[in-house]
């Protein structure tokens, strides 16, 4: 039963199945399709792979030739979907997987388009469903109930077989499955084999038999369930050839097509773009001969430019060469020395200009100073610089600023060597050092050498100012030209790229997939025609170099375009940065040019000032020697833009010690004058007069002396100051001629003006303690002899005083303008000077008022109150004061005199009240209240008597006591 069963539901091969059933079996076995995509040009060697040609059909394929079977492709493992078809094995899971864009003639359907739909849809739907949960399709239930029947029976009959069968560890090797299997413990009896062993082991036999037949059953019903898909695979497999065929008919079709397309319309345009290459080939050659002959000539060219200094052809037409040799002659096996030839030459052309350049240098710095041009030769100096720029020679001006000391110290010797040729008391083969000369010579004659290496140094300057504009403008003209350059290079690859999509777009776009040698033929076009230009202006460039110094060069020579030798000439030049510090170092060499002459002037004032010649110079000579220095330090500070201080710093260094003898000498005139003074008042001459005026007038400054003539003027008995006189004695008139000439060094000499206020200050100093010294701390008794020191002796060093305050303001404004901002803080010595005068004047009048209030007590002292009246103590005071107001009333104003009275009042009427006091006299009315006021009444008489006191108001009613 199980036999029969499982071979009724379970058919094999040899088992004589009908032919409806596996009729597709007659079919002849599939081969799988051969790979028709061909492959991408490789290129290499200029040749396609192996692949079959898209133009002709090297075999006739048919679906026979496929190599690869449907089933083998359809389970690629490569694969993540077994859905995907056969295409996916050539070209990748891309092919399949692939976004297609959406079409733009298509709207792009959402859900939202069928919202209307489901919602006028729904309560159907809800009503066909709950129609089918009440009323179940007939079929469908049959189905089901059919599938659930054999189901359940299926499963019945596989549960009669022993789960031991079922397991996945299942092995009849493994002893205890074995045993469990077939256990032979039942057949295995002592007694040998029997008929109850034999029925056993057939019902063995027939049960493990049971469980096939059940098995196969099992899996043929699950076979019958499926059938369909089986057949509709198959189904599809022939209609899969049917449509390969199709598909096989119409490559054909269409690769007859192409062949007669390439028959007809490429071998012929291939033919002549093979013979425009070929022609272009022929051009290139022709141009690289003439190239090579060209380049051939460069060594006699080189030659001839180097005969006539044109160092800077020859370096270009070197680097032009050197150019062509490393792009278009590369590999040359004619040129292979060519390249190392060049570069020495170009090593001695560096050395040629260099040694040139120190030639031209020197023989421009040491020719004649007069009647000659500023710059020697400018051609010649701009060709060597352009070419020592080009060479990155940057050290070029380390030697001219050696050449330019050796000439600064021969402008010095050539200057002395002209001046000691005219002065017959230097013997120049005794005395050969130039220091020694100069201090042997007067000091008009050593002034006129110094004058002519002032002059011979500002020549030098201008010349060297104008040969180093030259070297700027050239290093500009590169420096703008590198600018302008790359300006240029800016704005043609702007260019390029806003070019370049225009310029693919006008190429052979319909011969872009058609090969010729192994490129695209639109690849090789634009190549060609890209090296074609560039060989083209290169050579160009060559022969139009070589065309301007040899003949070599053919006539016939394209010449469209620009020469393009300028790129190597401006690969070589130095960077803006180079070039920006070889300016500044043109500017440091002017401004050294200018330290190096003031440094050899210098050294001149310091050969002459050695034996300290200029420290005995007078006032005018130094003055004219300062303003000499000052005036050619401006001179080259105006030429050379530099405020050089070696020169200013030693004529500061003369000039102090110039002021020290200065203020020396006039210190020591003003103490012998102090020290020969008597105190009396001295006549005016009319020359100080003109001092006092010119000072009025706001100038600081020595008036000249007029020539004495028959209209001379009588000297006066005061000095008149701005309407008011003033008595002086004679030392402080020379002391205000003194410090005017302070003033005048100042203005003569500013740079001392520092020194001079101090040296001043001290002379001023000097006078007023001096003076101090001999009146009032009567010094002049024993230095003059003076029997004493008078009040009028005193009012006139009063008087003095007051004259040199009055000058100080007008001082101090003079230094104020000639000082800087900075220095201003010195002016304080004048308020201290000031102070000290002041403080002075006070003591002077002090000591007066000290003497009659002396007198006054050692008078009163004797007073009695008793008749006649006046009394001779009251006559007698009546008497010295009239005789202290004679001394000093011509000496000193109106009001100085009145203030100096009242308070010699003051004093007085101090005494009187204390001797009244002392004799007991009071303000009662009595009759020696009666006498004292008629002593006081004489007293104010007398003094209101005296000329400039008649205002005076004595108010002597304060000397009474009140009455007890």
């Amino acid at each position: 039963m199980a036999s029969s069963r499982s071979s009724s539901h379970m058919p094999r091969p040899g088992s004589g199945v009908p032919d409806g059933l596996y009729h597709k079996e007659r079919y002849q076995a599939m081969r799988s399709l051969p790979d028709v995509c061909p492959k991408e040009p490789t290129g290499e060697g200029g040749r396609l792979c192996n692949g079959p040609s898209v133009v002709s059909e090297h075999d006739r394929w048919t679906v026979y030739s496929s190599k690869v079977n449907l089933p083998a492709a359809l389970n690629d493992p490569r694969l993540a979907k077994r859905e995907s078809d056969f295409f996916t094995k050539t070209w990748g899971l891309d092919f399949s997987e692939t976004e297609v864009m959406p079409s733009f003639y298509l709207p792009n359907i959402t859900r939202d388009h069928f919202t209307p739909y489901l919602q006028e849809m729904a309560q159907r739907e809800r009503i066909h469903e709950r129609c089918k949960t009440i009323c179940p399709n007939k079929d469908d239930v049959d189905a089901a109930s059919s599938i659930t029947t054999n189901h359940d029976k299926s499963r019945a009959e596989l549960e009669q077989v022993p789960k031991i069968f079922m397991k996945l560890d299942f092995a009849l090797e493994d002893p205890a499955t074995f045993n469990t299997v077939l256990p032979w413990s039942h057949f295995n009896s002592s007694g040998g084999k029997s008929s109850r062993d034999g029925a056993s082991s057939k019902l063995l036999q027939e049960k493990l038999s049971h469980y096939l037949d059940v098995v196969e059953v099992s899996i043929a019903r699950q076979i019958s369930l499926r059938s369909e898909a089986f057949f509709h695979a198959m189904s599809s497999q022939h209609e899969l050839q049917d449509r390969l065929q199709e598909t096989q008919q119409a490559v054909a079709n269409l690769r007859g097509r192409t062949a007669a397309m390439d028959r007809v319309m490429c071998q012929g345009p291939l033919r002549a773009l093979r013979t425009a290459v070929t022609h272009n080939n022929c051009v290139k050659l022709h141009n690289k001969l003439k190239l090579m002959a060209a380049v051939h000539q460069t060594q006699p060219t080189v030659q001839l430019l180097l005969s006539t200094s044109e160092f800077v052809g020859a370096l270009e037409l070197i680097s032009t060469t050197k150019e062509v040799l490393q792009q278009e002659l590369q590999g040359v096996h004619s040129f292979r020395h060519l390249g190392s030839q060049l570069c020495e030459l170009e090593k001695l052309i560096d050395k040629m200009m260099v040694e040139d350049f120190s030639m031209y240098a020197r023989s421009d710095l040491n020719r004649s100073l007069k009647d000659e041009p500023l710059v020697l030769e400018k051609e010649r100096l701009e060709s060597l610089v352009f070419g020592l720029l080009r060479q990155r020679k940057l050290d070029f001006l380390d030697i001219y600023g050696d050449e330019m000391m050796l000439a600064a110290k021969a402008t010095v010797a050539q200057s002395v060597a002209e001046t000691v040729v005219h002065i017959e008391e230097i013997d120049t083969e005794v005395i050969t050092k130039l220091a020694d000369q100069m201090r042997l010579m007067t000091f008009p004659q050593w002034f006129d050498l110094l004058i002519s290496i002032f002059e011979s140094f500002l020549l030098f300057l201008q010349r060297i100012k104008a040969t180093l504009n030259v070297i700027r403008n050239v290093v500009l003209e590169v420096l703008n030209s590198q600018q302008k350059g790359r300006l240029l290079d800016e704005a043609g690859s702007g260019l390029s790229e806003s070019l370049q999509v225009p310029t693919v777009q006008q190429g052979e776009a319909e011969l872009a997939y058609l090969t010729h040698e192994g490129l695209f033929i639109s690849d090789a076009m634009s190549e060609a025609r890209q090296q074609q230009q560039q060989q083209d202006q290169s050579s160009t460039g060559v022969c139009r170099t070589l065309s301007g110094h040899s003949a070599s060069c053919s006539t016939d020579t394209p010449v469209s375009g620009e020469p393009n030798s300028c790129m190597s000439s401006d690969s070589m030049m130095p960077s803006e940065l180079e070039l920006n510090r070889v300016i500044n170092n043109l500017q440091e060499l002017l401004y050294s040019s200018s330290d190096m002459s003031h440094d050899r002037c210098v050294k001149v004032l310091t050969a002459r000032a050695k034996d300290g010649s200029l420290e005995r110079l007078s006032s005018a000579e130094f003055v004219c020697l300062s303003q000499a220095v000052e005036a050619f330090v401006r001179d080259t500070e105006e030429l050379c833009g530099r405020r050089s201080v070696s020169l200013r710093g030693a004529l500061q260094s003369q000039a102090n010690r110039f002021v020290h003898r200065f203020h020396e000498e006039r210190k020591t005139k003003l103490s012998l004058l102090l020290d020969n003074e008597r105190w009396k008042q001295a006549e005016v001459p009319a020359e100080f007069h003109d001092l006092v005026n010119s000072i009025a007038d706001g100038r600081i400054t020595l008036p000249e002396r007029k020539a004495p003539g028959p209209e001379n003027r009588k000297p006066t008995e005061y000095l008149l100051v701005n309407g008011e006189k003033y008595a002086v004695v004679g030392t402080v008139l020379l002391l205000i001629r003194i410090f005017l000439e302070y003033c005048q060094c100042v203005n003569d000499i500013p740079s001392i003006a520092t020194d001079m206020l101090t040296r001043l200050c001290d002379l001023l100093k000097h006078f007023n303690s001096r003076s101090c010294q001999l009146v009032l701390g009567a010094g002049a008794l024993q230095v003059v002899g003076l029997k004493t020191i008078t009040t009028k002796n005193l009012a006139l060093a009063s008087r003095c005083l007051q004259l040199v305050v009055h000058y100080i303001p007008v001082i101090r404004a003079h230094f104020e303008s000639k000082l800087q901002p900075k220095q201003h803080n010195a002016l304080r010595h004048f308020d201290h000077i000031t102070k000290d005068y002041n403080d002075h004047i006070a003591e002077i009048s002090a000591k007066l008022v000290a003497i009659m209030d002396s007198l006054f007590e050692k008078v009163l002292s004797k007073y009695e109150v008793k008749a006649p009246m006046p009394s001779a103590c009251f006559r007698n005071v009546c008497k010295q004061i009239a005789k202290m107001h004679e001394a000093i009333s011509e000496l000193l104003p109106e009001e100085q005199t009145q203030m100096l009275f009242l308070r010699i009042n003051s004093s007085f009427k101090l005494h009187l009240k204390r001797q009244l006091a002392r004799l007991g006299v009071v303000n009662d009315g009595g009759p020696q209240h009666g006498l004292v006021v008629v002593d006081v009444a004489f007293y104010t008489e007398n003094i209101q008597a005296l000329r400039s006191l008649e205002q005076l108001d004595l108010n002597m009613a304060e000397i009474w006591e009140q009455k007890r």
